[in-house]
């Protein structure tokens, strides 16, 4: 028993560990060990009972907590979007830009999986999307199978990490910080990210072109009479609104003196990059609505296509990123507003019925009730865990590791890394974050940083074989036997498991180069975040001291708090060595002050405090 008690932290996790091994659902698992272990540990005397007339209180916190509204939000936004047909006419459109040329489909898929990733966040809607579309279309013109599906399957999992990931919500939510700082921090590493998909596919297109062959001529649909493509007017309206995104950009600060009334000398980049291409944007959406009803005839098929396509949903991401960014709304009002935004959206298209409006909603129910359950699970436990000392027991394993900071950030990423070989990004949240939290904290690494480093690597969780979700959801949707192609007639061999596989393997190794990247880098995420302004507190108790000096001159050198006599004659301040003072009499406090005395000099400490504190200069 005394090894048992001694130990208690650690034989806890090791039963949580056997509770996911005999199959349990893992909401379960969490709840039925900690409450287990708080019967054995309350036996025992590990702890004491009371211990466990704390958890009412914890699981009415969980159900007033505001962050994690935004969860249901953004999957009501995103499920809308894809259930109107917005990835289908997506895919169909960028593709079409990109299919002349070499990768062009993957291209496409790419960024349609970004574009996806920015508004629907869930990685099951992209993934099977994608997979029911690109897929047929990337095998009939003769793509490669392995990297057809690994490209499929990587870039619908981009949106574990682009915002509004949900991922980054529930981050956000067990480290105590700002879902919007989280945003911020993702921004930049999640781009890079899509680059980098965007660099291999090119590095195939020239050195495999075999693999990803061109779309024919037969297959581009947008032609104009002539037989051009319509390229140039598409370029041109690209080029108006490039420079308009600009322009916005270099203004943004005046816009923002303008607005505040107050000189802005600075824009963070997020922001910058978010409003400017919002104007630029517009500014697109404007010109082709004035061609296409007013009959200008300025723009080509393929450019109105590309336009009332891509507008829309692209306004959607910055109107909701842009006023998260712009502190106007918190994440969950800017969810609130997607998913409004979507239902007026498939309204608009003229696909939204009650029967596409009853699925959205019994599929959001369905993931919010899960998070929720997992989420008092991981309470219960923690709970136990944390009344066992095992936070305690976490650090001193963890904070021992050679190499400090580097070292703790190199053991962490890859007990996640194989750790999301078995569990997805929900139960890793819920169950490895909080404990590794502390840790870093303590070990003075910024935790927004933290998080999306996390993130990052958990977003290969969705890819391992073969546990992957994503090349689950991936090989539910791939013809598993042989088929007749709907277009060329002809019979298409099958996609086996195994080629799924070995395609993903190749962006699992990008996703970890990125992990390594940001470790050496976290300017890349802290850079984005707004800086913390610091106030030099010796500076502000001189003004302070300043401001309650007595009227009628200046005051002695010894006056003063901390000096062993009292300011104004009565106890002495703390620190003095004087005996306590009798209070002063009448006769012997300060004069009222004159009226004509200035009134720059208030009588009244708070306020004397507060101008002080205005006068006060920040240092960054």
């Amino acid at each position: 028993m005394e090894f048992i008690t001694a130990n208690f932290a650690p034989i806890m996790f090791a039963g949580l560990i056997c509770f996911l091994l005999l199959g349990f659902p893992v909401a379960f698992s969490l709840g039925a060990c900690g409450l287990t272990f708080g019967i054995i540990g309350i036996e025992l005397g590990v702890f004491q009972s009371s211990v466990m007339a704390w958890l009412p209180q914890r699981l009415i916190g969980i159900m007033a907590n505001d962050t994690l509204l935004a969860v249901p939000f953004f999957t009501l936004m995103g499920l809308i979007l894809e259930r109107s047909g917005m990835a289908e006419d997506l895919l169909d459109t960028v593709g079409q830009v990109f299919g002349p040329m070499r990768g062009g489909l993957a291209l496409a898929v790419v960024f349609v999986g970004a574009l996806l990733a920015a508004t629907t966040g869930v990685v099951a809607a992209s993934v099977i999307s994608m997979g029911l579309i690109s897929l047929p279309i990337m095998l009939r013109y003769g793509y490669d199978r392995r990297f057809s599906s690994g490209v499929i399957a990587a870039s619908g999992t981009l949106a574990q990490i682009i915002p509004p990931s949900l991922v980054l919500i529930i981050m956000a939510d067990q480290l105590g910080k700002s879902v919007g700082d989280m945003y911020k921090g993702a921004f930049v590493p999640a781009f890079m990210l899509v680059g980098c998909y965007v660099l291999y596919v090119a590095f195939l297109a020239i050195f495999r072109p075999a693999s990803v062959p061109a779309l024919p001529a037969e297959a581009r649909i947008y032609r104009e009479p002539d037989g051009s493509g319509g390229y140039r007017s598409l370029l041109v309206l690209m080029v108006i609104s490039f420079v308009v995104s600009v322009l916005v950009a270099r203004h943004l600060t005046d816009v923002h003196s303008w607005w505040s009334g107050q000189t802005v000398t600075s824009v963070a980049t997020d922001e910058k990059v978010v409003v400017a291409m919002c104007g630029g944007t517009f500014v697109a959406l404007v010109i082709a609505l004035l061609n296409k009803y007013l009959r200008l005839g300025l723009l080509s098929r393929l450019a109105e296509r590309v336009t009332f396509v891509l507008i829309p949903p692209l306004l959607l991401i910055f109107l909701v990123l842009g006023t998260i960014f712009l502190g106007i709304a918190t994440p969950t009002e800017g969810g609130a507003m997607g998913a409004i935004g979507a239902l007026i959206m498939g309204w608009a298209r003229g696909r939204l019925d009650m029967t596409l409006l009853k699925q959205a909603l019994a599929a959001t129910t369905k993931l919010g009730s899960f998070v929720m359950f997992i989420l008092i699970g991981a309470t219960i436990f923690s709970l136990v865990f944390q009344a066992a000392d095992g936070p305690i027991w976490v650090e001193h394993l963890l904070a021992s590791l050679p190499g400090g900071q580097v070292g703790f950030l190199v053991a962490v990423n890859l007990l996640i890394f194989f750790l999301a070989f078995f569990l997805d990004y929900f139960e890793l949240s819920f169950i490895v974050v909080p404990l590794l939290a502390p840790v870093a904290d303590k070990l003075g690494i910024d935790l927004i940083w933290f998080g999306v480093l996390l993130a990052m690597n958990m977003q290969t969780s969705f890819m391992h074989p073969p546990f992957g979700f994503a090349l689950f959801f991936l090989r539910s949707v791939a013809p598993d036997k042989p088929y007749v192609d709907r277009v060329t007639r002809t019979v298409m061999q099958p996609v086996t498991t195994m080629q799924i596989y070995k395609g993903a393997i190749p962006f699992v190794l990008i996703q970890l180069v990125m992990v390594a990247v940001m470790i050496s880098f976290p300017n890349l995420v802290t850079g984005s975040l707004d800086k913390v302004q610091s106030y030099d507190l010796k500076s502000i108790g001189d003004q302070m001291r300043e401001s309650l000096q007595p009227q009628g001159g200046e005051a002695s050198p010894d006056a003063g708090y901390g000096s062993g006599e009292e300011p104004y004659g009565g106890t002495p301040a703390p620190g003095g060595d004087s005996a306590p003072a009798a209070p002063a009499s009448p006769e012997a406090a300060p004069a009222a002050p004159d009226a004509d005395a200035p009134a720059s000099t208030p009588d009244d400490p708070v306020k004397a405090m507060e101008e002080a504190l205005k006068r006060a200069q920040p240092s960054n």
